[in-house]
Parts: C-alpha cells; sequence; structure tokens
C-alpha cells in the first residue's frame, strides 16, 4: 500500500525536476553564450570614466601611448579597470581613447556629431564605442573623448602603404583579404545608409579611417564629420555646415563637395569608389603624380578594361600565381572589381550606384572568385 503511494509521489517530482531543468538550462547557455560573446562589463550601457581614470590609463596622455592623429583629435591606448555588472569583479581591458583638441575650430561639434552617430549604429563592421567622457581637466579646461575598443591590426593605409622603417613590417594583402575587406566597408556603409534610422552619412571615408581586427575583418571607425538624414523629406540631401567645412579628406572628396554642394550619401559611394580602386591598384590619389586634372579615376579609366592588369598592385601576384589557371580567375574578378570602383567614382553623382547595389555586387564577385 505504501509503496503505491510512494512510486506516483517519486514520479511527479521527478517529472518536475525535468520540467525545471529544461527551463533553466536554456537559460545558463544564453547566460553563457552572451559572456563568451562579450564582456558583460560593456554590454547593455555606457560605464562611467573620469578624467582621472583616463589620465592613468596612457600614462597622463603620454606621447609613447599615441596610436592616431587627426585634426580634431588624438588617439590613445590604454587600460581601463571596469566592475562587472554581475558579480562586482573587476577587470582590465585595452582600448584606445580619442581626445579632442578643444582649442581647434569645430572639435566640439565633431565630439557632438560622433557621439550622435555612435548612438544610433551597431553593426559587425562599425567601431563600437564603450563610452564617452565630457568633463573638465586638472587645470579646470574642458575635456571630451569617446573611448573605444583597440583595434590591434591598425588602419588599412599603414597594410596598402608600408614605411619602409616600419618596425614590425607587413605582409601584403592577398586578393582574397582585399575582397573581404572591401566587402566589409561595403556591408557597413549599406548599413548607415538603408539600415539606420535615421540615415547616416560618413563623410570621410579614406584607409586611416578603416581598423583591421586580428582576423583582418574591417572596422570602419572616425564618425566626426558624420552626418545624420532626419527624415524621408531631407533624406537624399542634406546641406553641409559650414563651421565644419568642406568634409571629407583630400583625394576623396567628391567633386560636388568642393564645388559647395550638398551633404548626400552618393559622396560616400564616391569616396568608397576611390578607395576601391586605391585598395587594388596599391595606388594612393594623393600621389605627386596625381596632378594638371590627372585622378587616380582617371589613370585607372584609361586602362581599363583591356590594360588593367597593367595598373593592379603588382603585390597581388605571386610566382606561382603567374604560373598557374588562377591567375586569369583573378583577372576576371579584378576587371569586375574596378568596374565597381569606377562606377562608383564617376564624376556625376547621379550614375554612381547606391552602397546596398554595390554590396551586392561584391559579394558576387567574391562568389564566383572562390567558386
Amino acid at each position: 500500500m505504501l509503496l503505491k503511494l510512494v512510486i506516483p509521489i517519486v514520479s511527479i517530482i521527478f517529472l518536475l525536476a525535468i520540467i525545471f531543468l529544461a527551463f533553466l538550462i536554456p537559460k545558463w547557455k544564453r547566460k553563457l553564450t552572451r559572456k563568451s560573446r562579450t564582456n558583460s562589463v560593456l554590454k547593455g550601457r555606457l560605464p562611467k570614466v573620469s578624467y582621472n581614470e583616463l589620465a592613468v590609463a596612457t600614462g597622463t596622455f603620454a606621447d609613447s601611448n599615441l596610436i592616431g592623429a587627426g585634426k580634431y583629435s588624438r588617439v590613445y591606448t590604454g587600460v581601463l579597470v571596469f566592475e562587472e555588472e554581475e558579480n562586482s569583479n573587476q577587470e582590465a581591458y585595452t582600448v584606445a581613447i580619442k581626445v579632442f583638441d578643444l582649442q581647434q575650430i569645430g572639435s566640439s561639434k565633431s565630439f557632438m556629431a560622433e557621439c550622435e552617430a555612435l548612438r544610433l549604429i551597431r553593426h559587425r563592421n562599425l567601431i563600437r564605442n564603450i563610452t564617452c567622457c565630457s568633463t573638465i581637466d586638472y587645470s579646470g579646461n574642458d575635456f571630451k573623448a569617446l573611448v573605444f575598443d583597440y583595434i590591434p591590426n591598425g588602419n588599412l593605409h599603414r597594410w596598402l602603404h608600408p614605411e619602409k622603417d616600419d618596425p614590425e613590417p607587413l605582409s601584403p594583402l592577398s586578393l582574397t583579404q582585399r575582397l573581404n575587406i572591401a566587402i566589409d566597408i561595403a556591408d557597413a556603409l549599406d548599413y548607415l545608409h538603408h539600415n539606420c534610422q535615421p540615415s547616416v552619412i560618413h563623410c570621410d571615408l579614406k584607409p586611416s579611417n578603416i581598423l583591421l581586427r586580428e582576423d583582418l575583418s574591417a572596422c570602419v571607425g572616425d564618425f566626426g564629420l558624420a552626418k545624420l538624414l532626419p527624415d524621408p523629406i531631407t533624406r537624399s540631401l542634406v546641406e553641409c555646415e559650414s563651421s565644419i567645412g568642406i568634409r571629407g579628406s583630400i583625394g576623396y572628396v567628391p567633386p560636388e563637395y568642393r564645388e559647395g554642394g550638398p551633404v548626400s550619401t552618393t559622396g560616400d559611394v564616391y569616396s568608397f569608389g576611390v578607395l576601391l580602386l586605391e585598395m587594388f591598384t596599391g595606388r594612393n590619389p594623393t600621389e605627386c603624380m596625381f596632378k594638371d586634372g590627372l585622378t587616380l579615376h582617371n589613370f585607372v579609366q584609361m586602362a581599363y578594361p583591356e590594360r588593367v592588369m597593367d595598373i593592379v598592385d603588382p603585390n597581388l601576384f605571386t610566382v606561382n600565381v603567374m604560373e598557374s589557371n588562377a591567375f586569369n580567375k583573378m583577372c576576371e574578378c579584378l576587371v569586375s572589381v574596378i568596374n565597381v570602383g569606377l562606377t562608383c567614382s564617376k564624376q556625376s553623382l547621379l550614375e554612381r550606384m547606391s552602397m546596398e547595389h554595390v554590396a551586392i555586387q561584391l559579394h558576387k564577385i567574391r562568389d564566383v572568385y572562390l567558386r
């Protein structure tokens, strides 16, 4: 009699235990997965950092920790200690700290533009902002800085145009690596233009603003000149702001910007086209040979398509490639990529592709090449 009572009770308890575990295990798995993808301390909220913490992290902004400089800012590497949300443990992280030179006219506006753009964007090929700091320094002066993930492989310019006396010489990027990087950039711009609300125009696309991770995947950084398109009526065009002047860098600025025309998504397309031609020819658009009306676009256009192989980066070809059947496949791929670059960098903005179309084309080119 007692056994008849015990067996159903034990069975019910066992069944409840299974149900409880079935509910709990997925939660544990999700929790572990989240932690493995990104450190919990750096997600979900912006950690607070003080001027003192940033000063200590960079050795009081020592030149030995300087990893980059631009018109409005200097970028340092440093180590910050954050407290984890879940268990109050402290953990150190290597970060990149962008300090704005507030003595430069336009730097405060650049800081605000970057904050506004970074607030909206979340994409694997865009630099991840950890936090910001707007305060005063030890002397009572205004201080503004942004803290980002540290990207160890530096920027694309360093890989395309290595210094002869570089203490850590870099291997030339292969065709596949360049294709992957170009696609990462195209996907990022497609996201900014067509999948952000409001849309974001980068306005300063160039190799030094493209950072490469350890696996050489690319992420677009430096949104200091970025412009938001606030509503559908102004989605295609917005006026330039005179306080910042011409948006972009010499060699990558679309012709309509130089003539005082409005900022548009097609401006980013032009800059991307120049960047694409630079990546596959190895030619910097600011080289001394490009003068008296000769541009990188014109230089490549004169060789396209019959003599494309004469003007592409010779580092793409090894002896093994030249002597194999792979050479013809590489030629076809390069002609297709160069065509995209030329179309994107046309003088007339009406003749340029959208970044959505560009991304689709580059994905197709890679698929055919790797098939």
